[in-house]
C-alpha cells in the first residue's frame, strides 16, 4: 500500500498492486485494473519512486524470514527482480527467456 494525495489535498492509501497505468497530463492520472481513473498530487516519478520503495520493503521482510540465501533468490525469482547484479542468461535462438 502506497500514500498519495488526491487533488483537493485528501490523503489516500492505494494498493499499488492495482495501478495498471500512471500519466502525467499535467496532472497525474492513474488508471486502476478495474479502469478506475484516479488524479493524484504527486508526479509519476514519486509514485513509481513510492511503489518501489514499498515492494522492497516487502521484500526485505521476506528475506528476513528465509532460512538462507538459496531462498532469497527463489523468492526474488518469484517477484521477478534480479538481485545477482549480472546480466540475464542469454536464451537460445528460437527461444523466449520468459
Amino acid at each position: 500500500m502506497i500514500e498519495l494525495t488526491r487533488l483537493n489535498g485528501n490523503p489516500m492509501v492505494l494498493n499499488s498492486d492495482l495501478i495498471k497505468t500512471a500519466e502525467a497530463s499535467p496532472d497525474t492520472m492513474l488508471t486502476l485494473i478495474n479502469g478506475e481513473k484516479l488524479i493524484v498530487r504527486e508526479d509519476t516519478a514519486e509514485v513509481v519512486e513510492r511503489v518501489l520503495a514499498y515492494r522492497a520493503r516487502l521484500l526485505a521482510a521476506v528475506a528476513k524470514r528465509l532460512p538462507s540465501y538459496g531462498e532469497l533468490q527463489r523468492a526474488v525469482s518469484l517477484t521477478s527482480l534480479d538481485v545477482s547484479g549480472q546480466p540475464p542468461p542469454s536464451a537460445p535462438p528460437g527461444k523466449n527467456p520468459r
